[in-house]
């Protein structure tokens, strides 16, 4: 067992404190007041080849795996820079087209997608679906030209607004058609561009640069070409996908929360009120912070664990599950700590500790509620029956 990062992993991880010292999060929260991407962030990650980690070379990417892009997203978000837009562009959509597209979407799709010339969102959840991915309704239809034609709807579709292509989930099945529930499913690179397409946005109740809608598509034209894999085949690459999702937001928790800890130690080293004694020296601030540096360390060795198996290959389910469980709990725990520590001054805006609460806590119900996450381990890894 090696524990150790290599040389070019660690210049990854640590890739984070040098772009933060231009591009601090007093940087990234004034952006996220105005819930607008951080561009000039953006272009320094583009020009720096840093969109396209786990993009094969030949397409224009660094050719790097999930334990890169994990060690990526945790060296920034230990400096206060989370990236959600990381998260379903770089990671979900570019990571599936490499291993699955047909080497035409690649040629189509990655090189601009490394460049930053291509955006790219990722369309799962619906309305009347939520966690049961199961009963999604967005349909496309054959249209008798060799064709599709889709319709329906997807909801909390992280910059929609931005994105020049969508990874769509969809039935080109019915539900009511198929023996298997996981069979009927399409995966569909859609042109944004396309007629048919419309959107709302839905308002967040916390500051981050990314803005969440509410897409709806009607009749709108595909081709075969827009086909990522298989038709009705799209369930079997789907994990490749969710699980890569669960082990990088939950680097984002673990980045939050050392972040967040870091801010309260400081403080707690300062702050002095009874008999000029810091109240770092207080068990009662120590013990919260010491315990939520632990979970952070925890969760944080379990992504890397996870993101190991999926680049080995490997059953990564079990690992992912359980790593995005632990980090959004120990961001919580993490940030909740640092709240207390600051007192009053840990909801005021000139600290910025309360602004980071909101990120961390969507992270324990989205983009799968803990709830879910449990089932998963309990039936899956621990062998107990259904309930739902």
């Amino acid at each position: 067992m090696d524990f150790a990062l290599t040389q070019e992993q660690r210049m990854v991880y640590e890739y984070g404190d040098r772009v933060s010292q231009r591009f601090d999060h007093k940087y990234w929260k004034a952006y996220a007041e105005k819930s607008e991407p951080p561009a000039e962030l953006y272009k320094q990650i583009t020009d720096d080849g840093f969109l396209g980690i786990m993009v094969p070379e030949a397409y224009g990417g660094a050719g790097q795996g999930m334990t890169e892009m994990l060690l990526f997203m945790e060296g920034l978000a230990n400096n206060g820079i989370p990236l959600l837009n990381l998260v379903v562009g770089p990671t979900m959509t570019m990571g599936l087209l490499a291993k699955h597209a047909s080497e035409t979407m690649k040629r189509r799709l990655l090189p601009g997608g490394c460049s930053g010339d291509i955006k790219f969102c990722f369309a799962i959840t619906e309305p009347n679906a939520g966690s049961n991915s199961m009963e999604i309704t967005t349909i496309a239809k054959p249209d008798g030209k060799g064709g599709f034609r889709m319709t329906g709807q997807k909801v909390f579709i992280t910059d929609a607004n931005r994105a020049d292509y969508a990874m769509v989930i969809t039935r080109t099945t019915p539900r009511s058609d198929v023996k298997k529930k996981t069979d009927g499913f399409t995966i569909f690179m859609v042109d944004m561009k396309k007629k048919g397409i419309s959107m709302t946005l839905i308002p967040v109740a916390f500051p981050v640069p990314e803005t969440q809608w509410q897409v709806f598509f009607d009749d709108v034209p595909l081709t075969e070409d827009d086909v990522l894999g298989e038709v009705d085949k799209g369930f079997g690459i789907l994990f490749d996908t969710l699980n890569p999702e669960r082990i990088i937001l939950s680097g984002m928790c673990t980045g939050i929360g050392r972040f967040a800890l870091k801010k309260a130690v400081a403080y707690a080293n300062d702050r002095k009120v009874f008999n000029k004694t810091p109240i770092g020296a207080y068990q009662g601030v120590q013990h919260p912070l010491a315990m939520a540096r632990s979970e952070i360390e925890m969760a944080s060795l379990m992504a890397l664990k996870a993101a190991w198996a999926f680049d080995q290959g490997q059953p990564a389910g079990e690992f992912a599950n359980i790593a995005k469980y632990a980090g959004a709990e120990a961001g919580i725990h993490a940030v909740d700590a640092a709240i207390q520590t600051h007192g009053g001054n840990g909801f005021t805006k000139e600290y910025g500790i309360y602004d980071l609460y909101g990120l961390v806590r969507l992270l324990r119900t989205a983009p799968l509620n803990r709830e879910m996450v449990l089932n998963y381990i309990a039936e899956h890894v621990m062998g107990l029956p259904r309930s739902y």
